[in-house]
């Protein structure tokens, strides 16, 4: 389970609060240029033109969608943010891959419709979730701790949702399709060991400074930051300017 720091009423507000809109600013100028789920224009062509079973080509796209994709990722840093065992970064990885999986491959398969801005708002919605769960909110404000591994599974539903919102709108072809998935599939899974094992080998080197438990305080509070703010942008896109 993940370990809770106490101490988080240390002073460095300030910076925390710096540090958080330099955060906020920097995000709300890259929003106008990229989404969560966001597939770019010469990927979607390639999508929308090839026909039959392309292996690589899709095992490619997962994982770059994956490794570019900072929804997930940011979710990802929270949940092993303060696991230190591997066995325990093990299963909540798996949880969500499970989750994320599940939905991408029969969303895609069944057509799902879901509101691409509603869904992504919710997967912002998982990183401030995890963000508090790391800063131990819910155990001060309501006195319990929410099921860490029930709720990794739950968001890596949405966020395989989202996934599969976004590829429904380039109408993969049907010939080829399943395995086409599956592959992409697996380019996302190998696209998050890639990016897990960069995070762990980054957090593996600053656990090991005197300041971490300080730093990481001022690192939720950020994180927090940037899903409030990834939720706000999509929330604003379901009501454009007239």
């Amino acid at each position: 389970m993940t370990t809770v720091p106490r101490g988080w009423s240390e002073p460095g507000m300030r910076r925390t609060v710096l540090l958080s809109l330099i955060a906020l600013a920097a995000l709300l100028v890259s929003a106008g240029h990229a989404a969560a789920h966001n597939v770019t224009e010469g990927d979607a062509g390639y999508i929308q033109e090839i026909w039959g079973v392309n292996i690589i080509p899709f095992m490619y796209l997962g994982a770059k969608h994956m490794v570019t994709g900072y929804d997930h990722i940011l979710f990802l840093l929270g949940v092993v943010f303060f696991l230190y065992r591997m066995k325990d970064v093990g299963i909540y990885v798996s949880l969500f891959a499970l989750g994320h999986s599940t939905t991408m491959l029969l969303g895609v398969w069944f057509g799902w419709g879901v509101n691409a801005y509603i869904i992504d708002a919710i997967i912002g919605l998982s990183v401030v979730y995890k963000a508090l769960d790391n800063l131990g909110a819910y155990q001060r404000w309501f006195g319990v701790q929410p099921n860490t591994k029930i709720a990794t599974l739950i968001f890596g539903f949405f966020h395989g949702t989202g996934l599969a919102t976004k590829i429904l709108d380039y109408d993969i072809a049907s010939d080829g399709l399943l395995a086409n998935l599956l592959a992409f599939n697996v380019g996302v899974e190998l696209g998050q060991v890639m990016a897990l094992a960069v995070i762990l080998i980054v957090m593996g080197y600053w656990r090991r400074s005197p300041n971490f438990f300080r730093q990481a305080y001022t690192a939720n509070v950020v994180m927090m930051s940037m899903g409030f703010i990834l939720m706000g942008y999509q929330i604003a896109g379901l009501f454009p300017a007239a």
